[in-house]
């Protein structure tokens, strides 16, 4: 379980919605709904008309919606947390040495562009 990250771009996104700190977002303002697409993990909370920045590449510190084990793949799940995937867009996955027991911790994403 980590709060690390090391972003490479991070971008500001003009929300649609409501989103969470540290979840996924689509690029259209509005929290990732369960296995959609991301442009990237928010870093604060915000509302709709508001601009939050978003890491759009490199690695973010998601919270994650159930276990997850070292070096697997995830997606979003409803709430735009992190999740193992199964068979929804590939998001990113858990950076070396991550691994997550139970909903509602944080650990380190590698983000992969979809």
């Amino acid at each position: 379980m980590s709060r690390q990250n090391r972003p490479l771009l991070t971008l500001t996104l003009l929300l649609t919605g409501t989103v969470i700190a540290d979840r996924f977002v689509t690029g259209a303002g509005a929290q990732t709904g369960a296995a959609g697409n991301a442009i990237g993990v928010t870093k604060t909370a915000g509302v709709s008309g508001e601009r939050v920045p978003v890491v759009n590449l490199g690695t973010a510190t998601v919270e994650v919606g159930a276990a997850i084990a070292a070096n697997a793949l995830v997606e979003a799940d409803a709430s735009g947390r992190a999740v193992t995937k199964s068979a929804g867009v590939t998001l990113g996955r858990l950076a070396p040495g991550e691994v997550a027991a139970a909903a509602g911790q944080f650990v380190e994403v590698i983000l992969i562009q979809n």
